[in-house]
């Protein structure tokens, strides 16, 4: 995939304290690949975002409008534009055309991972040639020629794999996956991160795939091959995947291919206590206990259980923390709230027993 970097301006128009902003909340929380300079949304222009989302400055003004942002910063040289919403089926609303029309104006290239291509919008086309500024569609497919087809090598990978996966869709699967490599690195595991959706390429991870617009046929070669070349280039203790969807979610089932094609039979699973339906449809969610059991049938161990704060307070929270702690028997943390240091000591059990003889390797 192209090679983009540089300072960036992110687009979420009055949706930034909604699940659908997931992108820019990740570009908030930390990216290699951008500067974010503002984050534009009518709702909470003149805060700072990181305190809207996390309740600590980020560094990173909101503004009102993209040309707000300019007014105020007339010399300023920013490069990108990002559209940090992910909307059901992928389709961007009018609203954010237009002020994509005016960062192109303002002489922004525009970077969206949505499954609207931008480079096909004739509108903004139009505006973008004449002034030699890039429409980048991160979620186009790639080549058939560019894919890879699984072949085994998985199995050859020194570093222990280990899953994030959730109950659900917007959990914080690639929020905690984040967490679980900086504490590893504070601690002086080393640890990479295998990107597995947009919002991760657009963090900036140099290695991984964006798993919805991937052919159904190569998604675990493109895994394996992530993390092999992950594993050959960085000799890293452990590699995390960013887990999607989830094994039951009838609308978009996931997970078998961490367990299977990458082999990654450690994983730290996320809960929405208070969630009952599962995203976006009238279907239950089954209970934790049932989905350990699952996991448990695929050869898999759950490690750890990471709490999504969604719609709960902080008693709330801290009752179901010591409750399922005490009934399950492993670390379970709130990651927004405590960190994931309680985590580590499972982790590293799980890397001691994973390692491979050399024979075996070789």
């Amino acid at each position: 995939m192209m090679n983009v970097k540089g300072s960036a301006i992110v687009l979420t128009n009055g949706m930034f304290d909604s699940l659908y902003a997931k992108t820019a909340h990740g570009l908030v929380r930390g990216t290699e690949r951008f500067q974010v300079k503002a984050l534009i949304d009518s709702k909470y222009a003149g805060q700072d975002a990181g305190d809207v989302l996390d309740g600590h400055p980020a560094g990173i003004p909101i503004y009102d409008s993209v040309n707000a942002y300019f007014d105020a910063h007339p010399n300023e040289a920013i490069q990108y534009c990002v559209v940090g919403v992910a909307f059901p089926g992928g389709k961007l609303p009018d609203p954010f055309i237009q002020m994509l029309k005016d960062a192109l104006n303002q002489g922004l290239s525009v970077v969206s991972g949505l499954h609207t291509y931008v480079s096909e919008i004739p509108e903004l086309v139009e505006i973008a040639l004449p002034k030699g500024l890039q429409l980048i569609d991160i979620r186009k497919p790639k080549k058939f020629e560019d894919l890879h087809f699984w072949t085994g090598d998985i199995y050859k990978v020194r570093a222990a794999r280990v899953s994030v996966l959730g109950m659900d869709c917007a959990m914080g699967k690639r929020t905690t996956c984040r967490f679980l490599m900086e504490e590893c690195r504070k601690q002086g595991i080393k640890s990479e991160m295998i990107y597995t959706g947009q919002t991760g390429w657009l963090q900036g991870y140099p290695y991984g795939f964006i798993f919805d617009s991937t052919l159904n046929d190569f998604v675990s070669g493109e895994l394996e091959k992530a993390i092999v070349d992950c594993d050959k280039e960085l000799e890293p203790d452990v590699i995390l995947l960013e887990g999607q969807s989830s094994l039951r979610n009838p609308s978009g089932p996931c997970g078998s291919e961490y367990l299977l094609s990458a082999d990654a039979k450690g994983v730290f699973l996320l809960h929405a206590p208070k969630r009952v339906l599962y995203d976006h449809t009238d279907c239950p969610l089954p209970t934790l206990e049932s989905e350990i059991e699952l996991y448990k049938m695929y050869g898999a161990e759950v490690l750890g259980i990471a709490l999504n704060e969604e719609d709960a307070d902080d008693a709330y929270m801290e009752q179901q923390k010591k409750e399922l702690s005490e009934k399950l028997g492993i670390p379970v943390v709130r990651p927004l709230v405590d960190g994931v240091a309680e985590f580590i000591p499972a982790l590293q059990a799980f890397i001691q027993k994973s390692k491979k003889p050399a024979d075996l390797l070789d």
